[in-house]
């Protein structure tokens, strides 16, 4: 596996696994949910993320010699596992709902159907990749939500905890319909309209700043958007006119300005006056600079005349939720359902499936070999995987996931859209489920 990813382990996960192997238990059919406890605050639902990435790293899961011989300079584990873990492949069976599905809490994500084993050695790498592009992806679609239509881009590379949450962060970009991102190395892979600006650096460069937007128009003529706020932020919109006005007497219409700093609502409303008033009613406004979803509300309610968002910080590390509660627990062995009591750290036992009501009126938690509670819910678990390779759902493209998001979102009640967090929305416990967790609690204290 390329860059030694197998290594993405817990070293509890590792020693488990000799654990099991020591008591015969390492093939023992077992499943796992991957859920999230609670929703962080001012969330009223997710987006569920990171999916086509778990099952890309199941695939390819193996453990090389280079692998090995590390695991062996650990001298923690036994000669007898570390000969298993040559040979180990993943086998199992992955349940998951579709990416840019929204969940809600105690929900299963996914659940994983293989020999204990294996599926223990998963543990880190899913709760990574599920917690850290769900949390991402539910972030961008509440600013694409507050921006009510008008374009959001991905600025964030450069806060991101990390180039590789960097390329994440673009990836649920596009899954959740963003317009664009700065991120060049995420644009190429991810199929992706690449969009950024000049720098303040560029405008200082130059002698005044009329020079710098004149260079810069020269070069990307009708992609031009020019940095207003160096200086005078009035100033640089009167001298991005006058670059304008010599790029039209050559036949090109500039693309817009953007704003970086100040008061964003009084600076765009000055600054499409004077655009208007110049005779460049379609030269676009873009504003940046320390705006999260609650600030773009702010600014598309008060009418300020902007046309996209650039968004930054906040969507590399989310204020309100940078992590998850995620978690990854057992909940079936051998056929057994089990399940953890701890006080709020409760999981519900057995393989499950969600169902929603067409009409979003509830959801239903329950055993995945339960009948439907009604005609009119649909499961939002579906196999993925299957015998260690992916089932035609499990190759569903980025713009298949940003369709069903898009057709997701769209569905949504405009409560569970809301960005205070208000709307709630029901999940209910079937009966069957909801035994099965008596019966063992019953049991335990017989």
């Amino acid at each position: 596996m390329p860059g030694s990813e197998a290594l993405l382990v817990d070293l509890y996960e590792l020693t488990m696994a000799d654990a099991y192997r020591r008591q015969g238990l390492a093939e023992r059919p077992a499943t796992f949910s991957l859920f999230v406890r609670e929703l962080p605050p001012g969330r009223s639902c997710l987006v569920a993320a990171g999916i086509d990435d778990v099952l890309d790293w199941l695939e390819r899961l193996s453990f090389g010699p280079e692998e090995i011989a590390g695991l062996e300079r650990l001298g923690l584990l036994s000669r007898e596992l570390l000969e298993l873990l040559a040979g180990l492949r993943f086998t199992g069976t992955v349940r998951a709902v579709p990416e840019g599905t929204i969940v809600f809490p105690n929900e299963p994500i996914l659940e994983v159907d293989a020999p204990i084993l294996q599926a223990q050695l998963a543990e880190t790498y899913l709760l990574n990749q599920i917690t850290l592009q769900t949390a991402l992806a539910t972030t961008a679609a509440r600013c694409r939500e507050a921006a009510a239509g008008r374009a959001v881009v991905d600025f964030a590379l450069r806060r991101t905890p990390g180039t590789d949450a960097g390329m994440k962060l673009a990836r649920v970009a596009g899954l959740v319909g963003l317009a664009g991102t700065s991120n060049v190395a995420g644009a190429l892979r991810y199929g992706l309209p690449a969009s950024g600006t000049m720098a303040h650096s560029f405008v200082q460069a130059f002698a005044n700043e009329t020079d710098a937007f004149r260079a810069y128009a020269a070069l990307f003529g009708p992609r031009t958007v020019l940095l207003v706020d160096t200086y005078d932020t009035r100033q640089g919109v009167e001298h991005a006119i006058t670059v304008a006005r010599e790029a039209r007497a050559r036949g090109v219409e500039l693309a817009g300005i953007r704003i970086d700093s100040g008061d964003l609502g009084a600076l765009a409303r000055a600054a499409r006056e004077a655009l208007d008033a110049a005779g460049f009613p379609n030269l676009q406004i873009v504003v940046s600079g320390g705006l999260d979803e609650h600030a773009i509300a702010r600014l598309v309610a008060s009418g300020a005349p902007i046309d996209a968002f650039g968004v930054g910080a906040s969507l590399a590390l989310p204020r309100e939720a940078p992590s998850l509660d995620t978690a990854y627990k057992l909940v079936e062995i051998d056929g057994r359902p089990v399940r953890k009591t701890s006080p709020g750290k409760e999981s519900w036992p057995g393989r499950k499936q969600v169902w929603r009501a067409r009409d979003w009126s509830e959801d239903v938690l329950a055993l995945a070999s339960e009948p439907p509670p009604g005609a009119g819910h649909v499961p939002l678990l579906v196999e993925v995987m299957r015998d260690g390779r992916r089932t035609e759902a499990g190759r569903r493209t980025l713009a298949e996931a940003r369709a069903h998001f898009a057709s997701q979102w769209a569905e949504l009640p405009a409560a569970l859209r809301r960005l205070d967090g208000a709307g709630k929305h029901p999940v209910r416990i079937s009966p069957a489920l909801a035994a099965a967790a008596r019966a063992l609690a019953a049991a335990r204290d017989a």
